[in-house]
């Protein structure tokens, strides 16, 4: 009853606080200036629109997502440092490679065949095999989130040859079949463009979560399990495309929006075996990130408990697409963003296009939600797929209308 109340009492005073963090957004936004290699942001009621949707979902989160407690406070402090040295002693911050390892194949434990709406889809599952390294702080911990160890995926098949495949990473709270088909346009890539499409749930979400909603946990200040998330993310997803080889794929595509898209970049720098990399909307700096949706008596906070966000910064970099070269060629990397984008700001994309050596990439005047109608997106998915020899040409003006 008692952490009822508290719980209830917590949710309440964030509400209250939500809709000031909201207008002291709204205000720092119209003073905001244009940032060097990103499109100036357009001035309007349409583009003002579209950053309200983000500020809606930044308030139901700061209301109701649940965080670590500050009892933890020495836990977290020493997790931290000391996954800090058994990183400097095996040498991964200066080789974040040697940190993740070769996953073993994947053995599928299990297919469903199901339908979402109007798409036949089949449930896969498998076991994740993912651990943290032995002697690393937090590792039972995280072991001891039982749902979370077994991998799931959503294909969308075609019967007859092997097609190509689209591998599909989400975003955060995303990991339900109809959601992520939505987000994704998966009736688009599947029944217009042909290309079998896979969707991996990201770890702690859809199936495998360990909190009243999916995402619970990825983002709650615990920033070792964090770490091991992303880690575990990358390393299902590794096993995913290995599996999709070992049946047949002509050629694998990835394609990660938000938080998927960090995922699909480093990816990317792990996997030499990818035809195309489609990064859309990404968070690409978490660190950078919780700072921007922070308040700054919470960093301060995190600072004096000793967790500060340097050290922070750099427990992630072995998890950090800025820590490595992309594998997949420049010619078949490819990127889209929003000018006005209140969640993961445009300076995470354009940060990653300046690593990766400016590839194709296009700018829309909208928010972070948005991307999902935003024409220049699909057209930029549609072209990345031509180019990488997915799809045939042929089929650029009829998927175009369709879509």
């Amino acid at each position: 009853m008692l952490a009822r109340l508290t719980n209830g009492l917590t949710v309440a005073v964030r509400s209250g606080i939500a809709p000031l963090m909201v207008a002291s957004r709204i205000v720092e936004r119209r003073r905001s200036t244009s940032q060097e290699g990103i499109p100036e942001r357009l001035r309007g009621w349409r583009t003002e629109t579209k950053a309200l949707l983000d500020d809606f979902f930044f308030a139901t989160e700061l209301a109701m997502a649940p965080m670590v407690s500050p009892r933890d406070r020495k836990r977290l402090s020493g997790e931290l440092h000391g996954n800090l040295e058994l990183f400097d002693n095996n040498g991964w911050f200066d080789d974040p490679t040697g940190y993740h390892g070769d996953p073993p194949p994947l053995e599928v434990t299990r297919i469903d065949e199901l339908r979402a709406r109007f798409l036949p889809y089949r449930h896969l599952r498998f076991e994740s095999e993912y651990e943290p390294h032995p002697d690393a702080p937090g590792r039972d911990r995280w072991l001891e989130y039982e749902p979370n160890r077994t991998g799931h995926a959503w294909l969308l098949k075609h019967p007859g040859p092997p097609r190509p495949w689209l591998v599909c990473i989400p975003g955060y709270r995303m990991g339900s079949p109809l959601v992520d088909f939505t987000g994704f346009r998966a009736h688009w890539l599947y029944r217009h463009l042909g290309l079998n499409v896979a969707v991996p749930v990201m770890p702690l979400h859809g199936p495998r979560r360990i909190g009243r909603r999916g995402g619970d946990g990825f983002f709650s200040g615990d920033f070792v399990d964090t770490l091991h998330a992303q880690a575990q993310a990358v390393w299902d997803i590794r096993r995913l495309t290995g599996w999709l080889r070992s049946q047949g794929a002509p050629a694998i595509g990835t394609y990660g929006v938000s938080l998927g898209g960090y995922t699909a970049a480093l990816h990317a720098s792990l996997d030499s075996d990818i035809d195309c990399v489609i990064v859309g909307v990404p968070a690409t700096d978490f660190s950078r990130l919780l700072q921007s949706h922070m308040p700054g008596i919470a960093i301060r906070a995190a600072k004096t408990i000793g967790v500060p966000f340097e050290a922070i910064e750099q427990l992630l970099s072995v998890v950090s697409p800025f820590g490595f070269e992309p594998k997949v060629p420049r010619e078949r990397r490819f990127l889209y963003a929003g000018v006005s984008d209140q969640l993961t700001t445009p300076d995470h994309a354009r940060d990653l296009w300046r690593h990766w050596d400016e590839p194709r990439v296009a700018w829309y005047q909208g928010s972070h939600i948005s991307f999902l109608w935003q024409p220049e997106v699909r057209d930029l998915v549609h072209e990345a797929l031509i180019t990488s020899g997915l799809i045939q040409p042929q089929l650029s003006a009829f998927a175009s209308s369709a879509a």
